[in-house]
C-alpha cells in the first residue's frame, strides 16, 4: 500500500540522471543497459552512471551539478539515502527504485513493482511529492534511525543477510559480551527519562503515526535484565524490535541523547557512531520524489 503524501505538483521531466549501485544485491550487470535503452525510448536526454565504492558520494555530487529535473537511484536504502540527502528539499527530484534487499523507501513510494514498470509509469504520469524524514546529528534519514546499542546489532543482521556467516558471528559476539552497554539519557520534546536504546521512525513507513503526521516515531526501549536483551537481539535480527514488550511508542519532533560513551546508530541500513550527545529532529520536507499520481491527490 503506497503512502499517501501532501502538497504534490505535476511534473513534466525532460533530463534524467540515473545512479546505479552496483553492489546491491537487487541490481543486475545489465540494468546500465536497460536503463539508457529506456530513457532513448521515451525521447529523454539522459546519463546514466555506476557508483564506485568508495567514491559514492563524488558520483552523486556529479549527478546534483548536472542539473537534471531527475535523480533516478537504483540501489538500496541506504543508497537512497545519500542521494537524497545531498539533494535535500532544494535538490533535483529523486526517483528512489527498489534495487537492494530492503528497500523500504522505495516499497512505501512505488509497491512492489518491479523497477522498469514503476519507472515507466511515474516518469509518464508522475507527481512530486514532499517527503519527511529526520535528522540525527545532521545526518538524515528517510525510513527508520536506530540509536544505541542495538544499532550494532544491526551490523550482524546485514551481515548474515549478505550470507557472510563469520562476520555476522563475530559481530553478534562482540555485542553481547557487553550485555548491559551504555544507557542513554533522552530528551523528547519536553519528556526526559533514560533508555537502552531509542528508534525513530519516519510517517513514511510507521506503523503507530498517520501518513500526514507531522512527526516521528520514537521507539523507546527500556530493558531490564540480560534475558531482555537477548529477546531484543533475537527480534532485532530476525524481526521488528518494536514488538519488544519494553518498547514504548511516542510522537518525536524533536530531541536531543547523551551517554557516558560515543553514541552508535544506524540510518536507513548505514551504521554510524556520534559523540556522547546528539540532537535529533522531525524534517517535514527532506526531499522530493517523483512518485505515482495518488487518486483523490489535488495537484498545486
Amino acid at each position: 500500500m503506497q503512502t499517501r503524501l501532501p502538497e504534490a505538483t505535476r511534473v513534466s521531466v525532460r533530463r534524467v540522471y540515473a545512479l546505479i549501485n552496483p553492489t546491491s544485491g537487487g541490481v543486475g550487470s545489465a540494468t546500465a543497459e536497460e536503463l539508457t535503452a529506456l530513457f532513448a525510448e521515451l525521447g529523454l536526454d539522459h546519463y546514466v552512471s555506476e557508483l564506485i565504492p568508495g567514491q559514492f558520494e563524488h558520483g552523486v555530487r556529479a549527478a546534483i551539478d548536472a542539473n537534471s529535473d531527475l535523480i533516478v537511484v537504483l540501489g538500496g536504502d541506504g543508497t537512497a539515502r545519500l542521494v537524497a540527502e545531498m539533494c535535500g528539499p532544494r535538490g533535483p527530484l529523486v526517483a528512489p527504485l527498489s534495487g537492494g534487499t530492503m528497500n523500504k523507501l522505495g516499497r512505501a513510494l512505488y509497491g512492489s513493482k518491479p523497477w522498469r514498470e514503476t519507472l515507466v509509469s511515474v516518469l509518464t504520469e508522475g507527481e512530486a511529492r514532499w517527503m519527511p524524514g529526520g535528522e540525527v546529528g545532521g545526518r538524515t534519514f528517510y525510513c527508520s534511525a536506530v540509536l544505541g546499542a542495538p544499532a550494532q546489532w544491526a551490523l550482524a543482521r546485514e551481515a548474515f543477510r549478505a550470507h557472510l556467516l563469520s562476520r555476522a558471528w563475530r559481530r553478534a559476539l562482540s555485542v553481547f559480551r557487553n550485555p548491559v552497554p551504555a544507557q542513554l539519557r533522552y530528551e523528547i520534546d519536553g519528556r526526559i527519562g533514560r533508555s537502552l536504546a531509542i528508534g525513530l521512525i519516519c510517517p513514511t513507513i510507521s506503523r503507530a503515526l498517520g501518513d500526514d503526521e507531522r512527526a516521528l516515531e520514537a521507539a523507546v526501549l527500556d530493558l531490564r535484565d540480560t534475558k531482555a536483551a537477548l529477546r531484543l537481539a533475537l527480534n532485532h535480527v530476525f524481526g521488528d524490535w518494536r514488538d519488544d514488550p519494553d518498547v514504548t511508542v511516542l510522537p518525536f519532533v524533536k530531541g536531543r541523547t547523551s551517554s557516558r560513551d560515543a553514541i552508535p546508530a544506524m540510518l536507513d541500513g548505514e551504521f554510524f557512531r556520534f559523540g556522547r550527545q546528539v540532537d535529533a529532529r522531525f524534517l517535514p520536507r527532506a526531499f522530493r520524489a517523483l512518485a505515482p499520481v495518488v487518486e483523490g491527490d489535488a495537484a498545486t
